[in-house]
């Protein structure tokens, strides 16, 4: 199967530049597999479309400030430094440019108390630093970082938090598990009291998520492996659900890809600490997840090819070519899409 083959005309006004004030504001749209038909509501509808026979499973990782601006201390150049994942104590991955002035034992000064040294060089930009500070790291990086906004939304964001979900626990991404962003407190205590099961599980959103699919044949695209975890409570409570035939609705395809994941290496779901790297697309058969929460994605990302493979591609474009002819907003901070 061909990347080309999941591409789809997109005017760029389309791509939501900031949030909603109301974060569950967003149009919904719903894709029923059974009957191949399309409904249009607003996200806080799914109150009433979640009974007690469904288990609800999000993503609580939680988006680093992890954009970092600092100078060479050899020639004051300004170098942008992107950190991706920590490979081990205080040795970061991440994404710099421009690249080519960042060589092995380069030294970036992003503040007085704050330093990194790069000690390994790999391609597409991505280099190793070793972190040099004074006190909490975290909070050295609270205090200068931004937000590591896709390069598709050019405006400020006037409020940080609006970028993580509220349920946002364990810091460890670069990006947001952006179908969680329109969940409010009040929506997760709605659908609690009418019976949803709701599990957490962390998978932290590492270089995949920048990374462009460069090959014409999908099976060459490589993913990179991201972290996940899942805690005894949640792999009990989902064999749980499994078991009495619950609904399974992941949020977001890093919860799918999670689920999927774990179930396909263990045969049922298993507490543990680890990597992945699957890569799903059609003719994939999940094995884990029954429904699924999701955003609009960019063409011939391996997004569209993870929903793809749930709903079926023709099913998917066709649902994208209405979305936008309805003019639904797109991307990270656009509408969302339920896949039942």
């Amino acid at each position: 199967m061909r990347v080309d083959d999941f591409d789809y005309n997109l005017p760029e006004e389309l791509i939501a530049q900031t949030p909603l004030t109301d974060r569950s504001a967003s149009r919904l749209m719903v894709l029923d597999r059974e009957t191949q038909s399309i409904s249009h509501h607003h996200f806080y509808d799914i109150v009433s479309m979640l009974d007690e026979n469904d288990c609800l499973i999000l993503n609580n990782t939680k988006v680093l400030p992890s954009r970092i601006y600092g100078v060479k201390e050899d020639t004051l150049a300004t170098i942008e430094v992107l950190l991706l994942k920590e490979v081990e104590k205080d040795v970061w991955e991440a994404l710099t440019r421009p690249a080519r002035r960042v060589k092995v034992g380069t030294i970036i000064k992003f503040s007085d108390d704050l330093k990194a040294e790069c000690i390994l060089e790999k391609e597409e930009g991505i280099r190793h630093f070793k972190m040099h500070y004074e006190g909490i790291f975290i909070e050295k990086l609270e205090q200068i970082g931004t937000m590591p906004l896709p390069p598709y939304i050019h405006k400020k964001l006037e409020d940080q938090n609006r970028y993580q979900t509220v349920y946002a626990k364990d810091y460890g991404s670069a990006a947001a598990p952006t179908a969680g962003l329109h969940f409010t407190e009040a929506i997760l205590d709605e659908l609690r009291s009418k019976g949803v099961t709701i599990l957490y599980l962390t998978l932290h959103v590492g270089l995949g998520t920048f990374r462009p699919v460069t090959v014409d044949n999908i099976e060459d695209h490589e993913m990179h492996s991201e972290y996940y975890e899942l805690n005894e409570e949640t792999a009990l409570g989902l064999n749980e659900a499994k078991a009495k035939g619950k609904r399974l609705v992941a949020v977001g395809t890093t919860s799918a890809r999670t689920l999927e994941a774990n179930f396909k290496k263990y045969g049922k779901f298993e507490a543990t600490k680890e990597e992945t790297n699957i890569f799903i697309y059609p003719p994939y058969q999940f094995q884990a997840i029954d429904a699924l929460f999701t955003n609009f994605h960019l063409p011939k990302s391996t997004l569209i090819m993870l929903v793809s493979a749930l709903a079926g591609k023709e099913f998917i474009l066709k649902a994208y070519e209405l979305a936008v002819k309805e003019r639904y907003r797109f991307f990270s901070f656009g509408d969302s899409m339920f896949i039942k």
